[in-house]
């Protein structure tokens, strides 16, 4: 994983208080961590560090799209994603990041890498399985619905095959009526 400068925060020179920090997250970012499950994102990623003076709060929100392609019809669409996260960070001996929502930096340090923990947020944030809107309410139209629409089995023609039965067959299911 290569690093980005722009996702470091120095929190040394900060006041005590809140911060805001905005980011536009897009292909490029997923490029740092090779992940290409998305054809290409729009997201809206907002930081609100709230420095204190034995620790740090860390409150993350998301908002966008991911163009990504329907797991039913393999069509291109961009899934909206939207989340939060709040991670709280305290000072320490030695590094550690066992815990989800608990980061432990050692004594010293003066900035923290939030790449990782925005990454996170928005991979795990995307359903398991992406559909389509058009696939739920039936607007969705395409070469390949199209092609199976035209090669479906009408309705005429079964009926047709109903009416024509064989005369035996139903002598034979009149005795079952009959009872």
């Amino acid at each position: 994983m290569k690093k980005r400068n722009e996702y470091l925060i120095p929190f040394v020179g900060l006041k005590l208080g809140k911060h805001q920090f905005e980011y536009h997250i897009d292909k490029t970012f997923f490029e740092i961590f090779d992940y290409d499950e998305f054809e290409d994102s729009d997201i809206k990623v907002n930081v609100v560090l709230e420095k204190k003076s034995t620790m740090l709060e860390l409150h993350f929100k998301h908002k966008g799209t991911v163009h990504v392609p329907c797991d039913v019809t393999n069509e291109m669409f961009d899934l909206p994603v939207k989340g939060n996260f709040r991670l709280v960070v305290q000072f320490g001996d030695e590094f550690n990041d066992d815990n989800d929502e608990l980061l432990i930096l050692p004594h010293g340090e003066h900035q923290i890498d939030i790449a990782q923990y925005i990454y996170e947020l928005i991979v795990l944030g995307v359903p398991l399985k992406r559909v389509h809107p058009g696939v739920a309410d039936g607007t969705l139209q395409t070469e390949a619905l199209s092609k199976l629409s035209e090669l479906a089995v009408k309705e005429d023609k079964l009926e047709e095959a109903e009416e024509e039965t064989d005369p035996r067959w139903d002598k034979l299911k009149k005795l079952l009526t009959d009872k």
